[in-house]
């Protein structure tokens, strides 16, 4: 069911929520780090990579990561670009901060979609995190052999500033300490993920916080999803709002802000820039 009540109202009533709920359970999706400055598309691909968008014909960063390069230094020059801008450089907009500041202060959990780690930069608690689909900081061996992954900041690093021509020097490639096999980002494509001890543990913090708060009256914070993956946090989120009569669920996004007609009662729907609806709040 899609909302067309008043946009004030509905901010008033999402604020009142916040400030109201026993815990937060906050779910966030693309659209958040969209709204935040991450566009992957535009003015910031052809600054970053005009030069694989004049070889190759690349319309956006996401064509590029599954791109078959002809050698690893080609494909380590772009991916470390990619990983350097989305990761490691300062491109919030200040909508990261916002959203802490509206939380900081209750009980909360994140589980996300997103693998830019801004949540952390922003100052979100590293133990009320959950990314469940890999973290751009993070490689793993492409096999892979053992289930463990590692952090690539220093090497990105050197990569991002050692390239030339569109390649990274032959000894930065990375390769597994284990077996010698290439690495490979951590990230969910297909059933090569590895999901490791820390990506476990989360997974058990978030279990425990929605057991530890059910029948509650919880605010389902959906920031930002759209239907690529809604297992993960769309379908739940309407599934346990349902399931709880206190439960509220709130979702912003820019175009597809909408719920099911079994808890339209309990649910608080903003189209808009989710920038733009933080600040307001």
């Amino acid at each position: 069911m899609k909302f067309t009540k008043d946009y004030s109202a509905e901010i008033d009533r999402l604020k009142k929520e916040i400030q109201t709920a026993d815990a937060i359970v906050i779910g966030a999706g693309a659209g958040l780090s969209t709204a935040a400055g991450f566009t992957y598309s535009g003015e910031r691909l052809q600054k970053y990579f005009g030069d694989f968008v004049e070889k190759y014909g690349f319309r956006d960063m996401y064509s590029g990561g599954f791109y078959p390069f002809p050698t690893p230094e080609e494909q380590w020059a772009y991916w470390s670009r990619y990983i350097y801008i989305n990761r490691y450089m300062d491109v919030d907009n200040g909508t990261y901060k916002r959203l802490f500041e509206l939380v900081k202060d209750k009980d909360y959990f994140v589980i996300t979609t997103n693998v830019d780690h801004q949540f952390q930069k922003a100052g979100f608690d590293k133990a009320r995190l959950f990314y469940t689909q890999g973290d751009y900081g993070l490689w793993q061996c492409s096999e892979p052999c053992h289930q463990k992954t590692y952090d690539n900041e220093e090497t990105v690093r050197k990569m991002f500033e050692q390239q030339k021509n569109m390649r990274v020097p032959s000894e930065l490639v990375p390769k597994c300490p284990v077996c010698g096999k290439p690495m490979s980002m951590n990230l969910r494509a297909d059933d090569t993920f590895v999901e490791d001890e820390g990506w476990h543990r989360a997974a058990e913090r978030y279990d425990e916080f929605l057991r530890r708060h059910e029948g509650l009256n919880i605010l389902f914070l959906e920031l930002g999803v759209g239907m690529n993956t809604p297992v993960i946090i769309k379908y739940p989120f309407w599934k346990m709002t349902f399931a709880n009569p206190k439960a509220v669920y709130a979702c912003l996004n820019f175009g597809e802000a909408y719920a099911p007609d079994e808890i339209a009662g309990q649910s608080i729907c903003i189209n808009g820039d989710i920038h733009s609806i933080l600040d307001r709040i």
